[in-house]
């Protein structure tokens, strides 16, 4: 969906310099060569600038899982949506984006330089997600604490790569898939325990039947966690695309970039792999603006 920006309407002015002589015209008299020469010369009034918008333009997956690019009103100093802060770039532009469990609308909200507001309402579609029920009894029980006294680290370094706010722009480029292969799990699949609600899936799987198949970034960032052997995810690669947005590749056999890394669109970043908590070999592609899931289906399209 796309919502234009609207602009001031110009209004064209008409100068009739012929009457606004010192002394007045009389009937019959000719205009001197000097009031022909001022009507000639007559500025006309300032067009308006086309660079200059008064609300917010934007497109993008308008539904949950989903995201926008768009420009914030001309002279706009800070945005959000919602609660989330969005970050402007130098002309105004940004990225934002919808949690999988996001309500029916989100407010965008800009602050001009004079301390005023301009929002802007967004309707957010609801989506039918694969739910399976199962008559079996949740798994009781939490993780005990030797495992969270490992755990704890790697968590630690996952939030601190995933709050990376790198200076770079894959936020603005159209994603490609990093590998082609069979969806082997959708992003926001959930299993519903006896009436109660396991965790939803975060990401999308592919699998390609074996281990060691090539995969590629799907946009342009920095490389800020390249680690091997964690508790879930085995190893494990998260590439910062700037503007709040990032990937995250898990189970992987080996990762080609280190951390510092800056990478580029169709780059190779690693191989497929089943390490960590994994049934089997396969790529899991997760992306998060801020703490938003996404779908990372509704950024390239279909598989091709």
């Amino acid at each position: 969906m796309i919502k234009a920006p609207r602009f001031p309407s110009t209004i064209a002015c008409a100068l009739a310099l012929a009457g606004c002589a010192s002394q007045p015209a009389h009937a019959g008299d000719e205009p001197t060569q000097a009031e022909n020469i001022v009507s000639a010369s007559a500025p006309a009034a300032p067009a308006a600038d086309p660079a200059v918008q008064d609300d917010f333009s934007y497109a993008g997956e308008l539904t949950q899982g989903g995201w926008i690019r768009g420009k914030a009103p001309s002279g706009a100093v800070s945005a959000t949506l919602g609660e989330t802060p969005v970050k402007l770039d130098a002309q105004g532009r940004f990225f934002a984006a919808f949690d999988r469990d996001a309500g029916t609308s989100e407010m965008l909200v800009a602050t001009m330089a004079d301390g005023s507001i301009v929002t802007e309402e967004l309707a957010v579609s609801p989506r039918d997600w694969e739910i399976e029920r199962v008559n079996v009894a949740r798994r009781a029980g939490g993780s005990s604490e030797s495992f969270m006294r490992r755990r704890q680290p790697e968590l630690d370094a996952i939030w601190d790569a995933r709050t990376a706010d790198s200076p770079v722009d894959g936020w603005k480029e159209d994603f490609i898939w990093p590998l082609t292969g069979r969806i082997s799990g959708r992003f926001g699949s959930q299993r519903i325990y006896r009436g109660e609600p396991g965790s939803y899936h975060s990401g999308i799987d592919i699998a390609t039947g074996g281990s060691g198949n090539p995969f590629v970034a799907p946009a342009s960032g920095v490389v800020t966690l390249a680690v091997e052997g964690f508790s879930l995810e085995g190893n494990l690669l998260i590439i910062d695309h700037g503007a709040g947005l990032n990937s995250a590749f898990l189970h992987l056999s080996d990762i080609a970039v280190e951390e510092g890394d800056r990478v580029e669109q169709g780059q190779m970043l690693g191989r497929i792999g089943s390490s960590g908590r994994a049934t089997g070999p396969h790529l899991h592609w997760s992306l998060k603006w801020h703490l938003t899931r996404l779908d990372p289906i509704l950024f390239t399209g279909p598989m091709p």
